[in-house]
């Protein structure tokens, strides 16, 4: 099977199935983990936010809320670390905060696979050649996800994220599949350096 015709014809066929399936599967657990997070946020389990997704289409990406809304004494946010809860540490640690983007890729919004959708503000910072990350949909996982997550340079990231739109197939979708869930085994990767996610993009 060419990567083309996989990409075109096959890849979102294989993502709606999975991820109805996967949703009908992991229900009891989303039900329990909408719960606790719901007590530990004061009632905002979720966190819908703007992304941009294939052709910079802009959508809005819905994950479990790690962190509270706790702030200084001028009135703002708290840094990440000091914000993100015990039961968020474990969400994230587990990677279950990514489990409500299922519902992203049930809609077409999202693949199962490809570049993470990161925030609109970046759009005008990247070059021509990192601008290609949006010529596919954005993924739950991706293969810079499987090579460092947050632990690696904004540039790593964005050349993995190319690499993926110039090599997808079937064979690179199950190796990312199968190094993800090796991943999260061994919560590798999920914080950036000094910091509780990623450090901001500025621009190159």
């Amino acid at each position: 099977m060419s990567g083309k015709f996989y990409s075109v014809y096959v890849k979102r066929l294989i993502d709606l199935i999975v991820a109805v399936i996967a949703f009908v599967v992991l229900f009891p657990v989303f039900i329990v983990m909408t719960l606790l997070l719901a007590i530990f946020n004061g009632g905002t389990p979720f966190f819908f936010q703007r992304r941009p997704g294939k052709k910079g289409k802009i959508f809005k990406v819905v994950k479990y809320k790690t962190m509270n809304d706790k702030k200084d004494a001028a009135g703002n946010l708290l840094p990440d670390a000091a914000r993100l809860t015990p039961v968020g540490k474990f969400v994230r640690k587990t990677s279950l905060d990514e489990l409500p983007q299922l519902l992203n890729v049930i809609t077409g919004d999202m693949s199962l696979i490809g570049p993470r959708p990161l925030l609109p503000e970046y759009l005008p910072l990247y070059n021509e050649e990192q601008a290609r990350r949006h010529d596919v949909r954005p993924g739950i996982t991706g293969w810079a996800q499987v090579n460092g997550r947050n632990a690696i340079s904004w540039q790593q990231k964005f050349s993995y994220d190319v690499y993926y739109v110039d090599h997808i197939s079937a064979g690179l979708d199950l190796k990312i599949l199968y190094l993800t869930f090796a991943k999260v085994a061994k919560s590798e990767g999920i914080n950036g350096v000094n910091v509780a996610t990623a450090e901001r993009f500025t621009g190159n």
